[in-house]
């Protein structure tokens, strides 16, 4: 075999792992963030000054070194990575609250009832940017770490059936992106229907030309490939291009608060026609049903009908995205929120056992009913954690005067609260200058971070014999490309550049 063809058989034929250990090593991130507050409001308690560097450096530690390790050395121990950060978080929390500046003589339940009464500034909800981070560093971390040893196998993309960790990636993309489209932010609200699906339809060339560019390279240099997840010249981005451009239409027809519904009924209707029409037998062997790949349709089959599924997912992203947007301000209108998103994902993976038990098992390849249920309730369940997160956090801010955490809720005076502590509600004002953040950065160029990604993966494995190196060696290598990509995106962001042309 030619090194070629022994990486991509080193990348396929799997069958996953189960969808607790997906969602173990998804939602660890979530309390490393909150403990990554702590941490910042503890120091700025006992120190004020830093550079730009200490910001990062936390940030790094805390967001990008936990997905690197739960995807590679620490796969079988997540428990135990949730247990030291349960520890670790519970200690700051508990330094803070010993080191309060206000409320200092207040009994817990009283500071608690006037916690219940604080306003939240909700103008950018924290943790939709934490979720896109999250979801772009896992993706990143993954797409290089399949080529190494180092990367458990179970992990890997699912050939047919299963749920692997990096089955995530393209549906939290879709999902975390529907959440801020246009739609939801009311960006388009002035003109006429065509003038939105107009700026719909230029919105996508910079996909149109990252998809097509793809395509070149990897054809021109023979860069493996797995054939089965997309097809010979189809791409996340073609596939991006799609959904984009169906789900603008669907939503100049239908009401935005009515996104549920066309995303069941598509979804639905999807599933009947892969059980009751050749359409699955079409996927997988193409219309001569010996495996074909002659002809446009045959021979990227999968990318092409497992749109509709991704369609279904923007769907349940757009009313999700709605739904948290909605305009609240209070805490405890904060609570119920998390509680509901919780509490619908938890109905989800329920409906998704039943499904998998007696209609059929989840598809990354087909993109079928019981992989659109997954998705969305693995992403409900990392949005949920991530909004109690932030309510942690907002209560540790809400004990130390003057606290102030990027990417996280600024707490506003309410006037239920008592006027003598109302200066300390108030987190310090930001200055013109960006924030030293590593989420903010990644947020403000995700399609950028991960067109990086790209091209250093490429760049590596054209370097480096990934299918023969070191654990030690492996581990050095994704950190250091990580560090490296996060670094880049970090200086763009100092620099206050965005790099977005449509």
């Amino acid at each position: 075999m030619s090194q070629k063809q022994m990486k991509e058989a080193f990348v396929s034929n799997h069958n996953g792992t189960s969808v607790l250990e997906v969602t173990e090593g998804l939602c660890l991130p979530a309390l490393c963030i909150l403990g990554r507050g702590l941490l910042i409001i503890l120091s700025q308690h006992l120190c004020s000054s830093h550079t730009w560097r200490t910001p990062f450096f936390i940030d790094f530690a805390f967001i990008i070194v936990p997905v690197v390790t739960t995807l590679t050395i620490f796969s079988s121990f997540v428990l135990l990575e949730y247990l030291a950060v349960i520890i670790f978080g519970a200690g700051l929390f508990y330094q803070i609250y010993c080191r309060r500046t206000c409320y200092a003589r207040m009994p817990i339940k009283k500071i608690h009832e006037k916690f219940l009464k604080v306003s939240l500034e909700s103008e950018h909800i924290p943790a939709i940017s934490c979720f896109r981070v999250i979801n772009s560093a896992f993706t990143a971390v993954a797409i290089l770490a399949v080529d190494f040893p180092l990367f458990p196998r179970r992990f890997a993309k699912t050939e047919l059936y299963g749920t692997g960790a990096m089955d995530f990636g393209v549906g939290g993309f879709v999902f975390g992106t529907a959440m801020v489209c246009p739609e939801v932010r009311r960006k388009y609200t002035k003109g006429s229907r065509f003038y939105y699906l107009t700026r719909s339809l230029y919105s996508v060339w910079p996909l149109v030309f990252l998809g097509m560019g793809r395509l070149v390279i990897i054809k021109s240099i023979d860069y493996q490939e797995h054939l089965t997840e997309y097809g010979v010249h189809w791409n996340f981005f073609f596939t991006l291009i799609f959904v984009k451009l169906i789900t603008s239409l669907l939503l100049i027809i239908f009401p935005l608060n009515k996104s549920w519904i066309v995303a069941i009924s598509i979804i639905i209707l999807y599933q009947l026609a892969l059980d009751f029409t050749p359409l699955k037998r079409l996927i997988l062997y193409g219309t001569d049903g010996n495996g074909t790949r002659v002809g446009l349709l045959n021979a990227n089959r999968e990318g092409i009908i497992s749109t509709l599924g991704y369609v279904a997912i923007h769907m349940a992203g757009v009313q999700t995205g709605s739904y948290v947007l909605k305009k609240r301000s209070h805490i405890k209108d904060w609570i119920k929120a998390a509680y509901h998103i919780l509490l619908t994902a938890t109905v989800l993976f329920i409906f998704l056992y039943i499904i998998q038990v007696n209609v059929e098992v989840a598809s990354r390849r087909m993109a079928n009913l019981a992989f659109c249920i997954w998705i969305v309730a693995s992403c409900l369940i990392l949005l949920s954690s991530l909004l109690l997160g932030d309510i942690i956090l907002s209560f540790a801010k809400f004990l130390v005067k003057g606290a102030a955490v990027p990417c996280s809720w600024k707490l506003i005076h309410s006037p239920a609260t008592d006027k003598k502590h109302s200066e300390s509600l108030v987190s310090e004002p930001e200055g013109k200058k960006p924030t030293l953040c590593l989420i903010t950065a990644m947020n403000r160029n995700q399609l950028i971070f991960f067109l990086l990604s790209n091209v250093t993966t490429g760049l590596i494995n054209l370097s480096v014999d990934t299918l023969h190196s070191s654990n030690l060696w492996a581990f050095f290598v994704l950190n250091l490309y990580m560090f490296t990509n996060c670094l880049i995106i970090y200086v763009l962001h100092l620099q206050d550049k965005t790099i977005k042309y449509w």
